[in-house]
């Protein structure tokens, strides 16, 4: 009989792609997967498309062409007075999940411990078993999913190599102020720990919010491997443009995983990315006050249909709390019925759960066009009240 590797053989299929199987089946909105159904801006595409056919189509550095390392480092040193290298500091790879994984796989051997937070990104832990670490889970719970001393003192240890840390965080659509952030960066300190950060969402914050990097964070700097991506930033999901920044040490040896997993990204979305970065701040502030209107739109409408709307900080993101509701019925089983019965698909947040899962809460896509969430709320006009 063929031998097959456990840690991915036995992953079922992703609740991304399960439920947005359901919406095709069903011929449903589906409000699950996050991406929106807008283009993207057409300045930066416009980019992407005269560097395709005016610049240089063949194999990049595999660091990155230094136009968008530059721009990268500029970025973080204009928002956040965060000083990078660009040659040393700063790393392009094919996408936020490759960054992640070329992180982890830079850091984590047989046999260390990795804490991790649930509602946990489905990478994380297959990356991490596939390094031979041994995920350490915290359970954060709604309405607040905030971190405690408590929950940090009983995973972290003399075992623990890394910490994976997601802020914004999906699918709870918290922004994490800064002394949660100096709460984990004491833990990280205490127990010689690196962290891995996942802010990807880092400019999708509403509400006057500020994101601030755990890398920031004072005694963080040289322990830090900060992951970014522009598929985020601008709303081009698909062209899979991820950041990796960190000290010399440990970009040095993350690049060398990156060297077998992608190599190199496409040169001409690279050097579209650079000229997005140098956009205006006034640009990042529109785009988030648009997906705030947005979210502002499905969550007055959903709170007019009856539900119990948890308010949404960043991504894009939020979730409603069925547990007042009284539906006798899992986040799971409720996703799995108005995508059948009301033709709207949502993700079940206990699929963010690999144990002891909060099973009341939803989440929702608002990253959508008017119509669609309008069409999405007449659809759901009835649901709350099925019994």
């Amino acid at each position: 009989m063929i031998s097959i590797n456990k840690v991915f053989g036995d992953l079922p299929v992703t609740v991304f792609e399960a439920m947005s199987q359901l919406a095709r089946d069903n011929n449903a909105i589906n409000l699950g997967q996050g991406f929106p159904d807008d283009p993207g801006p057409e300045d930066i595409r416009n980019a992407a498309a005269d560097a395709v056919m005016n610049g240089y189509n063949q194999y990049p550095s595999m660091m990155g062409i230094p136009e968008l390392r530059q721009a990268i480092s500029g970025h973080y040193q204009r928002w956040h007075g965060l000083a990078l290298d660009p040659m040393t500091e700063v790393m392009v790879t094919s996408g936020g999940t490759e960054a992640l994984t070329s992180a982890i796989l830079a850091v984590v051997e047989s046999g260390d411990e990795v804490v991790v937070f649930q509602p946990v990104y489905d990478s994380y832990l297959p990356i991490i078993r596939q390094a031979g670490g041994i995920p350490r889970l915290v359970r954060l719970e709604p309405p607040h999913w905030r971190l405690t001393e408590e929950a940090l003192r009983g995973v972290f240890n003399h075992k623990t190599k890394a910490v994976l840390f997601n802020n914004p965080l999906n699918p709870a659509a918290v922004v994490y102020p800064r002394e949660d952030l100096e709460l984990l960066a004491r833990f990280c300190q205490e127990f010689d720990v690196v962290a891995i950060c996942d802010e990807v969402w880092e400019h999708v914050i509403f509400d006057g919010r500020a994101h601030i990097p755990l890398i920031t964070v004072p005694g963080m700097r040289d322990r830090t491997i900060k992951v970014g991506s522009a598929g985020k930033i601008f709303s081009l999901t698909g062209w899979k443009i991820g950041f990796v920044c960190a000290a010399p040490p440990l970009l040095r040896v993350a690049a060398k995983v990156h060297q077998f997993l992608t190599f190199t990204t496409a040169p001409n979305l690279q050097a579209a990315v650079a000229y997005g970065l140098g956009k205006p701040d006034e640009y990042f502030h529109e785009m988030r006050e648009d997906l705030a209107r947005s979210r502002d739109r499905l969550t007055s409408g959903l709170e007019r249909l009856g539900f119990p709307v948890l308010r949404s900080q960043g991504t894009y993101f939020l979730t409603v709390d069925l547990s007042p509701l009284g539906l006798n019925e899992t986040d799971e089983a409720f996703c799995k019925r108005i995508v059948t019965d009301y033709k709207v698909a949502a993700i079940p947040v206990s699929a963010f759960y690999e144990k002891d899962p909060v099973t009341t809460v939803v989440r929702f896509c608002f990253a959508k066009r008017d119509a669609t969430l309008d069409t999405a709320l007449e659809r759901l006009s009835d649901a709350v009240h099925r019994r």
